[in-house]
C-alpha cells in the first residue's frame, strides 16, 4: 500500500480533518483522536437527556399551571386589591401564564416534534418552542424574579405588602417569583433553542413590554390605583426613567439569553452541523 493510502486510511480511521503527510502527524491525530474519545465517556448520552427535559418539563407543567389556577383564584384583601382587571393587571401573573404555556409547548414537542439541535425541517411546534423561550419566556422570567426580590430586599412593602402574608402562601410567592428563574435557567443548560434574528425578537418583546406599561395605565385610569405600591411614590420623572430602565433592563436579558444559548451549545451545534454535512 503506497504512503498516500495509508495516510488515507488513517485519517478516516482517526478522523482528521486533513490526511497526515508524515508520521508525526499520524501520531498528533492518534492523540487528539483519544482525547475525544476520553472526553465522550464523560458525556451523558442522548436516553439520559430526554429523561432530563422530560422531568423538567414534566415538573414545570405542574407547578406553574397549579400556580396560576391558585392564584387566579386567591382571595386578595380588598385593602390592597382593585378588582378591575383581577390578576391580569399583575406582570407576575402573566408572566405565570407564559411560564406555563411554554412548558406546555415543550411538553408536547418531546413527544410529537423534535429536540435535535439543528433539525433540517424543524416542525412547527419546535419553532414555536424556540421563539416562546428566546422572545418572552426567558427575558420576563429574569425580569420578574430579580425586580421582584431586589424591590423586595430594598422595601418589600413597594411589592408585596405584609398585608399579604396571611392569604398569599409562601410557596405560590417562590413558584412566582423565584422558581421561574431557576427553571427557566435550568432549561437554557438542557434544551437548546434557535435564537430568531435579533430584530424579531427584540421587536417582539418590545411590543409585549409596551403593551404591558400601556395596560397598566389604563388601570390606573380607570381604578384610580397603581398596580404595583412602588409607583405610587414616585413623581412623573421618576415614573418615567423607571419604566425606561424596565425596558432596557428587559432587553438586556434578551441579550443576556442570546449569548448563553450561544455560548452554552456552540461546541454540540458545532459538531451537529457536521455530522449532517
Amino acid at each position: 500500500m503506497c504512503n498516500a493510502h495509508i495516510n488515507y486510511y488513517v485519517c478516516i480511521n482517526l478522523d482528521c480533518e486533513q490526511p497526515p503527510v508524515n508520521q508525526y502527524e499520524v501520531d498528533f491525530c492518534a492523540l487528539n483522536m483519544a482525547r475525544s474519545k476520553s472526553k465522550n465517556k464523560g458525556s451523558t448520552s442522548p436516553g439520559f437527556n430526554r429523561a432530563v427535559q422530560l422531568l423538567l418539563h414534566i415538573t414545570a407543567v405542574i407547578q406553574f399551571n397549579y400556580g396560576v389556577v391558585y392564584f387566579h383564584n386567591l382571595e386578595m384583601p380588598s385593602s390592597t386589591f382593585h378588582p378591575f382587571a383581577g390578576k391580569f393587571k399583575f406582570l407576575t401573573f402573566l408572566c405565570a401564564i407564559i411560564q406555563a404555556l411554554y412548558y406546555i409547548v415543550s411538553l408536547v414537542n418531546d413527544f410529537v416534534g423534535t429536540n435535535e439541535l439543528v433539525p433540517k425541517r424543524p416542525p412547527a411546534i419546535r419553532k414555536f418552542k424556540d421563539w416562546l423561550m428566546s422572545t418572552l419566556a426567558f427575558p420576563v422570567a429574569i425580569n420578574v424574579g430579580v425586580t421582584f426580590w431586589t424591590l423586595y430586599a430594598i422595601d418589600r412593602e413597594l411589592v408585596f405588602p405584609k398585608v399579604l402574608d396571611p392569604v398569599f402562601p409562601s410557596w405560590l410567592n417562590h413558584v412566582l417569583h423565584t422558581n421561574i428563574v431557576v427553571f427557566i435557567v435550568l432549561e437554557m443548560f438542557t434544551s437548546y433553542r434557535a435564537y430568531p434574528s435579533r430584530s424579531k425578537g427584540l421587536t417582539g418583546l418590545g411590543i409585549f413590554m409596551v403593551s404591558y406599561l400601556v395596560w397598566i395605565h389604563i388601570i390606573k385610569h380607570y381604578s384610580n390605583v397603581w398596580v404595583y405600591p412602588v409607583l405610587e411614590v414616585l413623581q412623573l420623572p421618576q415614573r418615567i426613567v423607571f419604566f425606561v430602565a424596565v425596558l432596557g433592563f428587559t432587553f438586556a436579558l434578551y441579550l443576556l439569553g442570546e449569548f448563553l444559548n450561544n455560548v452554552v451549545w456552540a461546541k454540540e451545534v458545532k459538531l451537529s452541523q457536521r455530522k449532517s454535512k
